[in-house]
């Protein structure tokens, strides 16, 4: 009886001892509560620690930065331009007992945010023209299609404040806000925007008859640089054209001229043959077995065919 006593005795020491200790690492830090309410200082340095078990409780919060982000929310401009904003932003627990004492959890201190980040949204977004949230500095655009708008008709304005200062200013509203609740909002940034439906559409059409200008404009350009080469081509073909016959008709002519000389040279030769060719061909394109010819015998036209003896 003596011996299960004692083991009962060493068992209830030990789970005394697991319960009493507890570990807080890199990313932790523990408030120690006792009955419900906080004792002591928080703990924010990572080791092993113990506790009174039982009556004491470990609440454990994070030391590392955590992530909020919100819900997109429609939000009107200073111009009354429409928009979607969505915001996110980095914040942690720097005085986790104070945080324990206000919110007492995490999901609790993002309800927190989500009240005062949106309030704050919304008050710098209204406060300022659109362009003033969409763009961050004056810097010209270098996109080369840009050339070719209008940008008198579509003006951009010029920026006062930026989309940078913007944000830093939702910090500097937020942060104040927050303190109390022992969190620091180390950044906020934001993720996208969006315009409203209708007006979403009315920027599209513009965004795509602008680009139709431009295809247009290209369009024509590039049609007037074909007409050019048609141009050059059919003036570059004539040119080719007329040069070509005009060689040949010099090629020609120099031909006739040396076939002529070398005709007559041989003629020269031999006057009576030359005249007797000549009457031959005179014979052949004048007389045929249709033609019938009445004329004299002391005809010239006749004048091979006189004396003329068949051969037996």
């Amino acid at each position: 009886m003596k011996i299960k006593g004692i083991i009962i005795i060493v068992i209830i020491l030990l789970i005394a001892l697991f319960s009493a200790a507890f570990v807080v690492d890199e990313t932790e830090q523990v408030v120690i509560t006792q009955f419900g309410r906080p004792i002591g200082e928080p703990i924010q340095d990572p080791g092993l620690y113990f506790k009174l078990p039982i009556i004491q409780q470990a609440n454990y919060f994070a030391k590392n930065l955590l992530n909020w982000d919100g819900d997109p929310g429609q939000v009107p401009t200073l111009d009354k331009t429409f928009i979607w904003v969505d915001i996110f932003a980095r914040w942690k627990i720097v005085d986790p007992l104070a945080f324990f004492q206000t919110v007492n959890n995490e999901i609790a201190g993002l309800a927190r945010l989500d009240d005062i980040i949106d309030a704050a949204v919304r008050n710098f977004i209204t406060s300022y023209p659109l362009i003033e949230t969409v763009r961050k500095s004056n810097r010209k655009f270098e996109v080369d299609a840009v050339d070719y708008i209008d940008l008198d008709k579509t003006p951009l304005g010029e920026i006062t404040m930026g989309r940078e200062k913007i944000t830093k200013g939702i910090l500097a509203q937020a942060q104040p806000k927050l303190e109390k609740f022992g969190i620091r909002l180390v950044d906020v940034k934001i993720k996208r925007l969006n315009y409203e439906e209708k007006v979403q559409n009315s920027v599209y059409g513009r965004m795509i008859a602008e680009r139709k200008q431009i295809a247009e404009k290209f369009r024509s350009e590039g049609q007037g640089e074909a007409r050019k080469i048609e141009g050059s081509r059919e003036r570059d073909l004539k040119k080719i054209t007329s040069e070509a016959y005009r060689a040949a008709q010099e090629i020609k002519g120099k031909a006739d001229a040396e076939a002529t000389l070398i005709y007559a040279r041989a003629y020269e030769k031999d006057p009576e043959f030359y005249s007797f060719i000549q009457t031959l061909n005179i014979y052949k394109e004048a007389m045929d077995k249709d033609s019938s010819l009445i004329l004299s015998t002391d005809s010239e036209f006749l004048k091979y065919f006189k004396g003329y003896e068949p051969r037996n």
